[in-house]
């Protein structure tokens, strides 16, 4: 027998296949009263067809937002156009448990819905048919590639030992803090720094102890600075800020106690305990820069300085 020919006039079959097919389907009519609820919706609600046939379906699941399930409905109604909403729009339409074996630590299922006219015999549409999809797999899956580009976007501007910017990201960050002040003029400040005689740490206590150093002055300068100000790891034993709405002055009492602090603070493991020393240079944006390798020369340049006359200091740079 050809498939053209093939009657569907036995009801039970259509019944067969709505109640076995994987998805959840509702049928409401234009009170939200449940007409048609079949094995998909039994089974993760826990309510039988004939428990749920005849009554409101905001009174069956209070915690389905009415106000945002009645906004797509009603356009289906009246437009009689379907209608959709993914997960990432609305997590789920009916909280329902997730008891998928591969997505099991998710609390609920995530839906996709599409809701579809349904035509009377005269013409009307007064039913909607509510077509639910389980997609928590898909959710689940998509949200853990999320975090782990989030998280390889991290690796990939974050210093491994201090936890700071690393060069990279922190240059950019300049170079972007640059341009701003290039449009806007507004103030802004670059502090360079490097801690005093680190080779003889390295040399005396050994490296594991210069990373050790390195990791507590890192910790101070995220104590010290504002969440505005942007640090990094500039480099070896180099450390670099750039201080965002601030002149000069603002720039040297920041430096200044970042130097106290870190001068004041004991360095110590098991084996050794020391205290250290940073030189610092500062330089304020202005409009002689050409660009903002000009402003790490001129911060080099003081903080050169300030090795020069004796080290533990912090010096402005002067044109």
């Amino acid at each position: 027998m050809k498939l053209k020919n093939l009657e569907f006039k036995d009801s039970r079959w259509i019944e067969v296949m709505l109640q076995t097919i994987d998805v959840g389907l509702v049928i409401l009519n234009q009170e939200y009263k449940v007409e048609v609820w079949n094995n998909f919706m039994e089974n993760h609600s826990g309510f039988r067809q004939s428990e749920v046939k005849g009554k409101n379906i905001f009174k069956l699941f209070p915690e389905t937002s009415e106000q945002w399930l009645k906004h797509k409905a009603e356009s289906v109604f009246t437009l009689e156009n379907r209608a959709f909403s993914s997960w990432e729009q609305h997590p789920y339409v009916f909280r329902f448990r997730n008891y998928r074996p591969i997505t099991g630590v998710e609390e609920y299922m995530y839906q996709n819905m599409t809701i579809i006219p349904i035509t009377s015999s005269n013409g009307s549409i007064d039913h909607i048919c509510i077509i639910i999809y389980d997609v928590t797999d898909i959710a689940i899956h998509r949200k853990e590639l999320t975090i782990a580009n989030a998280q390889l976007e991290s690796l990939s501007r974050i210093d491994h030992l201090t936890k700071l910017n690393n060069r990279g990201f922190w240059e950019q960050c300049l170079i972007q803090e640059f341009d701003r002040y290039k449009r806007y003029k507004n103030k802004c400040s670059l502090a360079m720094f490097d801690i005093d005689y680190f080779k003889n740490i390295n040399d005396n206590y050994g490296h594991h102890f210069g990373d050790e150093v390195l990791q507590a002055i890192a910790d101070i300068i995220r104590e010290t600075i504002r969440t505005t100000d942007i640090a990094g790891r500039y480099g070896g034993e180099e450390f670099a800020i750039i201080l965002l709405n601030d002149g000069v002055d603002n720039a040297f009492m920041l430096s200044e106690r970042l130097r106290k602090n870190i001068e004041k603070k004991m360095i110590s493991t098991a084996e050794h305990e020391i205290n250290v020393t940073i030189s610092t240079g500062i330089v304020e944006f202005n409009e002689d820069m050409t660009d903002y390798i000009n402003l790490i020369e001129c911060a080099d340049k003081a903080l050169y300085q300030s090795k020069e006359s004796g080290r533990n200091k912090t010096t402005v740079y002067v044109a």
